[in-house]
């Protein structure tokens, strides 16, 4: 009895093990069923989340290149820009020179123009002159008897040409413009000195006389005067007399550079003033004797002068060569 008693409690008391070891059973299942579910949802959501950040890395790499691409595209577009103004200033100072070259050119042109309309009128004079001679040939032969027996009447001429001759009414005033250098050439105070020089050193020898007067505002002038003994009919009568001519007259500073710089000229107060004050643009010219080195400013002297209303004539020189001037100089053609 007692040993079926003990049986029975042996029997139980392992019935009540196999229940709580199943009843652990069932709980770690149960813990790892849910422990699964929860790991698939984080699974799931961190998947997610790395989908979602790759989609961003994407769009922002594509933004980025974008953004560089137009950053580049920018840089080139500035440099274009600048290429393209640089480009623009030096078709600019192109246009500017080829119009101071054909400005110069047509000077140079009307220039030769009237030389050959000088020619024309000198070739249609000699021939008067020519028939005119044949005339008077007749005459002197007639009275040759009677020249050889009577003393000749000697007539003294005196012949001062002016060497810049004019082409304009009124008032002429000479600049000179190089280095970008304006100044006044004060070319008729310079030939009325010559004329006075010329009539205190004449000796009364036949034969090419050089001298130099100056300075007069910074300028001096050397020049040739010939002075000669020829025949000359006078009221059908011929005798020997005294011709006097300029041959040339060569004018240039004392100093270089010499002059005003054009900025200064350009601002007011100058030089360029002094002249102009109290003349009339209408009876005034404006002779400028100009050298390549200055063709730029010349243009925007010219303007200054248009814009006060006096008319411009342009006369270029080579560098290194003065102003000059002769009995056949040309004239200025004013603007």
């Amino acid at each position: 009895m007692a040993g079926t008693r003990k049986r029975s409690n042996i029997e139980l008391g392992h019935d009540a093990f196999l229940d709580i070891v199943a009843n652990l059973v069932g709980i770690l299942i149960i813990l790892v069923v849910i422990l699964g579910t929860r790991s698939q949802q984080v699974t799931e959501q961190l998947q997610a989340e790395s989908e979602v950040t790759e989609s961003d890395l994407a769009q922002l790499a594509t933004a980025t290149s974008r953004a560089e691409a137009a950053r580049s595209a920018y840089f080139a577009l500035e440099s274009e820009l600048k290429q393209t103004s640089l480009e623009l200033k030096s078709r600019q100072l192109e246009r500017d020179n080829l119009n101071d070259l054909l400005l110069i050119a047509s000077e140079k042109w009307k220039s030769e123009q009237e030389k050959l309309d000088q020619e024309s009128r000198k070739a249609s004079q000699l021939i008067a002159a020519q028939s005119q001679l044949e005339t008077e040939l007749e005459s002197v032969r007639g009275t040759r008897t009677q020249l050889e027996a009577s003393e000749s009447p000697v007539v003294s001429l005196e012949h001062l040409p002016t060497p810049m001759a004019k082409t304009v009414f009124g008032d002429e005033i000479h600049f000179r413009l190089k280095d970008n250098r304006l100044s006044v050439v004060p070319l008729d105070s310079l030939v009325e000195a010559i004329k006075r020089d010329f009539t205190r050193s004449i000796n009364g020898q036949d034969g090419i006389t050089n001298s130099r007067v100056g300075p007069i505002q910074g300028y001096i002038a050397s020049y040739e005067m010939e002075r000669a003994r020829k025949t000359v009919s006078q009221g059908g009568r011929v005798g020997m007399a005294t011709q006097i001519q300029l041959v040339g007259l060569t004018v240039e500073p004392i100093d270089e550079p010499y002059g005003q710089p054009m900025d200064k000229i350009l601002a007011g107060q100058s030089v360029l003033d002094i002249e102009l004050a109290g003349r009339v643009a209408s009876q005034t010219t404006i002779t400028v004797w100009v050298y390549p080195d200055s063709f730029a400013s010349m243009r925007k002297l010219k303007e200054l002068l248009y814009e006060r209303g006096f008319p411009t004539a342009a006369r270029p020189l080579p560098m290194g060569q003065p102003i000059s001037g002769s009995p056949n100089g040309t004239r200025s053609s004013a603007q």
